[in-house]
């Protein structure tokens, strides 16, 4: 096991850790999550042996491997397949010996080379490396293409697939959805689930935190506190502890109440659409968190629009697309007929290079349409944000400065109070930005567009770069916006708690996507299957022989399998069902504890000790329900190919 006893560490003047204990048993999937500065990739450099305790101990398994993703990419001429497979190291040693021996003469030295490939699963690794890009979103073209040939995003896509393939005990992964979209996002996470080695991930999305991690670890105040269970179980935990404490409690209570107003707006508003009815859900999960965002940075809001024109926008039989430098046309999205009611609010699903970024570029007025008509309504004011815009900042001017050219009427003070909200404050708002994080730079792009007040917001990707506290600020204030939202985002949360409906972007076209998320996520699961059995049918050779064998002895062959097949399943369908008696008794114990944690007099003076307990049980059968529950699911997985 990972072991941290009285573990302290101090980088220049800064103390980041003060005799801080955890353990992480093999196996566990952590969550490393803490705000921005805590020392979590200090951790994830400890965890890699660069650097050491300046007091206590620090203790992991001296045999186990460990893989992270590199940070810089060779521009290499091998392929896309070859640097993955690089990163089975031991593999690779293999292939070296077998071929020092070829080149020796040497039969003895080569035979046993050739037995320690076949063991190590050596045959089949170009399969395993070539699925794994696959699932990462390359097509099969492009896994033969040299690695100088990808832009950035793409490399960093290689150096996870790299770190995938490496046969590794701890798996340390540092944001390892910024560069996906949620195709890819949702492919990852089937495979970090199927992954039995311990894993310890920083990541900024909620959804996959809580899909993946079955502990979390939180940052705060120079300690390392461990819980058991996925994220939002650790925000509700959190809540609870921090709801024990009066000054806390107190001010929960407004964050509670600012909330609950327009939650029942919503509410008023749902339709039984499951869209709606999941957005209402949504937010009274918010409700429930709120206390554990007691102490965000910030909170903002947009600004009542001026009007609200209806329809927003029309458009008719539009081509998106661009211009090639020799006058040709480049379309990426044909056919598109749309119009956007005021109020509308609009996921936009599909993977990447389907054209989701291009249409919202259209919508936005950047870029042209190639053919038919677009109308805008009349006082459309239009509030566009995309990752490019970071760069039309002007890295020299300060925060300030960039507002005013906006509002040269405007006083100063009201201006440094508008930034303030949105933690420019002081010699910050005076500041040049070029030093700036790219999260600071995305809340002042933000809070550009927020001054401008929009009544149809276009944001596509508007969460990179942003940490958890700040995407719960955005989350909120997007929930409360009075005009019109489309939005492209690989950030489910945002996506559930702020849109209706959603659109897929999908074979170059603009359709409805009937379902929510979850839906989304199995039509994609099933389309991959598609892809898999297709890929393997095409390469697969031409069965000859079987037509020579008789009915006679294919008869016999079946009734043997089905006999194999019966004697492998039946300790699995055993196993099966002692998990779910477990799981039934264990859901009955938490049904128990959460009526118990809910109920208001629990909180009363009598019952401290008894709460304090109730919520420490809380958090642990969790734990073991989401252990089960991955036990189950291997089961039936085995079950399943087995079948």
């Amino acid at each position: 096991m990972i072991r941290f006893n009285q573990f302290s560490l101090t980088r220049g003047t800064k103390p980041l850790f003060d005799q801080t204990s955890f353990t992480l048993n093999p196996g566990e999937k952590a969550g490393l999550v803490g705000a921005n500065g805590a020392g979590k990739s200090t951790l994830f450099a400890v965890l890699r042996g660069e650097l050491h305790a300046d007091a206590g101990d620090f203790s992991i398994p001296p045999s186990w491997q460990i893989a992270h993703v590199a940070q810089e990419t060779p521009a290499v001429d091998k392929s896309a397949l070859d640097y993955t497979l690089d990163g089975d190291a031991a593999l690779r040693d293999i292939e070296a010996r077998i071929a020092a021996a070829s080149a020796a003469h040497d039969g003895t030295a080569e035979a046993e080379a050739h037995a320690a490939f076949a063991d190590a699963d050596g045959y089949t690794a170009p399969a395993r490396a070539e699925a794994l890009l696959l699932g990462l979103g390359f097509t099969l073209e492009q896994t033969r293409q040299p690695v100088s040939s990808f832009s950035g995003g793409w490399r960093m896509r290689l150096n996870l697939a790299q770190a995938l393939m490496c046969r590794s005990d701890l798996l340390l992964l540092d944001e390892p959805t910024n560069h996906l979209d949620l195709d890819a996002i949702v492919w990852l996470e089937e495979w970090l689930r199927r992954y039995p080695g311990t894993l310890v991930v920083i990541s900024h999305d909620r959804e996959f935190l809580d899909s993946v991690c079955n502990v979390t670890l939180h940052l705060e105040q120079r300690q390392i506190k461990r819980y058991g269970g996925n994220y939002s179980q650790f925000e509700i935990l959190r809540a609870q502890q921090l709801a024990l404490q009066q000054s806390a409690y107190e001010k929960q209570q407004k964050t509670v109440a600012h909330l609950q107003s327009f939650i029942n707006r919503f509410k008023a508003k749902a339709t039984k659409a499951r869209q709606a009815q999941s957005r209402v859900k949504a937010l009274e999960k918010m409700e429930l968190i709120a206390p554990a965002h007691a102490a965000s940075p910030f909170t903002f809001e947009f600004r009542q629009p001026d009007s609200a024109p209806n329809p927003m926008m029309v458009m008719e039989g539009v081509r998106c697309g661009y211009r090639a430098a020799d006058g040709g046309e480049i379309p990426i999205v044909e056919g598109v007929t749309l119009s956007i009611q005021n109020g509308q609010r609009i996921g936009l699903l599909g993977a990447n290079g389907q054209g989701k970024s291009t249409l919202i570029k259209t919508l936005a007025g950047t870029l042209a349409p190639l053919a038919g008509e677009l109308r805008t309504g009349k006082g459309l004011q239009i509030g566009y944000f995309a990752q490019h815009q970071l760069e039309t900042l002007r890295p020299s001017d300060s925060p300030l400065q960039h507002l005013a050219r906006l509002a040269p009427d405007t006083r100063e003070q009201e201006l440094r109070d508008f930034l303030g909200s949105f933690n420019f404050a002081g010699d910050m708002a005076t500041a040049p930005i070029a030093p700036f994080s790219g999260g600071e730079k995305a809340r002042l792009a933000l809070a550009l567009i927020i001054w401008q007040k929009p009544n149809l917001l276009l944001l596509d990707e508007p969460t990179n770069h942003l940490d958890l506290e700040t995407r719960h600020a955005l989350t909120m204030a997007l929930a409360q916006f009075e005009g019109t939202l489309i939005v492209v985002s690989h950030d489910r949360h945002l996506l559930r708690a702020t849109t209706d409906e959603f659109m897929l972007v999908a074979k170059h076209r603009l359709q409805p996507f009937d379902g929510d998320l979850d839906d989304y996520r199995n039509w994609l699961l099933e389309h991959a299957a598609q892809q898999r059995a297709a890929l393997k049918a095409s390469e697969a050779p031409q069965a000859a022989a079987e037509g020579s064998q008789n009915r006679k002895d294919l008869r016999r062959q079946e009734a043997e399998t089905r006999q194999k097949l019966s004697q492998l399943k039946k300790p699995l369908q055993t196993r099966i069902a002692k998990i779910e008696k477990e799981m039934d008794s264990l859901n009955a114990e938490k049904a128990s504890l959460d009526a118990f944690v809910a109920d208001p007099a629990s909180y009363e003076a009598q019952h401290k000790a008894r709460l304090t307990e109730a919520i420490r049980r809380q958090g642990e059968v969790a734990g073991q329900i989401e252990a089960l529950e991955a036990q189950w699911l291997d089961a039936h997985e085995e079950l399943e190919q087995i079948g």
